[in-house]
């Protein structure tokens, strides 16, 4: 079982002026996956609420996984990455460059997302795009990997390198 936080990064989202497709959509994506999920926000695209909402789930719920979607692009008020990069204590490149490259199939504009990906203590943080097919694109490319991943983080799983038994 791996628990998780969803935070959607929406201005519009956090005053109810928009409904969040993205956030249940990641939930009913993990369910296959035996995902639970135990927090799930909607906040503004401020730097500082996403940061606190982000080492909340970490520090304070001790999540598995927090998935962030939205905040990615080029827009003056998209901030997840930096948010991401304030709280995580080491970098994990390999899962936003997979989705980059895979998504590069599908579309040029994939060469413009800025997500990043981290741990904090023992919490994967990944930033995923904020729309629908972007999200569901993204899971795709990263599930197969992820409770091993996660597997690992906590201890529970061997190395990636182990050899397998023949």
């Amino acid at each position: 079982m791996i628990t998780i936080g969803i935070i959607t990064a929406s201005d519009k989202g956090s005053k109810g002026e928009r409904v969040d497709t993205s956030g249940p959509l990641i939930e009913e994506l993990l369910k296959d996956v035996g995902g639970i999920v135990k927090e799930y926000a909607i906040v503004p695209d401020e730097r500082e609420k996403l940061s606190e909402t982000m080492k909340h789930m970490c520090d304070n719920l001790e999540l598995d996984l927090v998935l962030t979607t939205g905040g990615t692009g080029f827009s003056p008020r998209d901030v997840t990455p930096e948010a991401t990069l304030d709280v995580v204590d080491r970098l994990v490149p390999g899962i936003p460059e997979a989705i980059r490259m895979k998504s590069l199939a599908i579309t040029p504009k994939a060469m413009l997302s800025r997500a990043v990906a981290g741990i904090r203590k023992q919490t994967l943080i990944i930033n995923l795009p904020g729309s629908p097919k972007g999200v569901r694109e993204s899971l795709e490319i990263i599930l197969p990997a992820l409770s091993h991943g996660i597997g690992i983080l906590k201890g529970v799983e061997g190395e990636c390198g182990s050899e397998e038994k023949k």
